[in-house]
C-alpha cells in the first residue's frame, strides 16, 4: 500500500474539515424541568404557547410535554377560594391596623410644637458688648442705634 504525500494530506485535511464541523456545531440546550417551569411562569407561559401556536419553534419537544405537566400541578396546587377570601381578609386588616398606628405617629408629629425663626422674639444687643467688639480690628463696624436692627436693616 503506497500512499503518496497528495493522499496523506488531502485525509489529513478532511479529518480536520471534519473535526472543525464538529466541533462548531451547536450545543445540544438539555429540557427545562418541570421543577424549573414551575418556578419561572414567564417561562411556562411561553413554552406554552409556542406549543399551541407552532411547535416547531420550541427548541426542545420534551420542553412541551414538561410544561404541561407544570401547569397541571401549579393548576392543582391553586387555593380554595374559601381560603383564599380569607386570607385577603386577614391581610386588609393588617393593613388598615398599619395605617392607623401611621396615621397616629403623623397625627403625634404635626401637634407637636414647631418653631418659626420668623416669630422669635429678638434679643437685644448689649451696648457693653458692641463697643468692646467694636473696638478689636477684626470686628466690622457696627452702627448704635440703640435699639435692635428692623428688619430691614438687618444684616443677611
Amino acid at each position: 500500500m503506497h500512499h503518496s504525500i497528495k493522499h496523506i494530506l488531502a485525509a489529513g485535511g478532511l479529518g480536520a474539515a471534519l473535526l472543525a464541523v464538529l466541533g462548531c456545531s451547536p450545543h445540544r440546550v438539555p429540557p427545562l424541568s418541570v421543577d424549573d417551569l414551575m418556578e419561572d411562569r414567564v417561562t411556562l407561559d411561553g413554552i406554552l404557547l409556542k406549543c399551541d401556536q407552532d411547535p416547531t419553534k420550541v427548541r426542545n419537544p420534551s420542553d412541551c410535554e414538561n410544561a404541561r405537566i407544570a401547569n397541571e400541578r401549579l393548576a392543582a396546587q391553586r387555593v380554595d377560594p374559601e381560603v383564599e377570601k380569607r386570607r385577603q381578609a386577614d391581610f386588609e386588616k393588617a393593613r388598615e391596623q398599619l395605617r392607623l398606628v401611621q396615621e397616629k405617629a403623623r397625627q403625634e408629629q404635626e401637634s407637636k410644637v414647631k418653631v418659626d425663626g420668623y416669630t422669635l422674639p429678638v434679643v437685644p444687643v448689649d451696648p457693653n458688648t458692641s463697643a468692646n467688639k467694636a473696638d478689636s480690628p477684626s470686628a466690622p463696624p457696627t452702627s448704635n442705634s440703640g435699639g435692635p436692627p428692623l428688619a430691614g436693616n438687618a444684616p443677611h
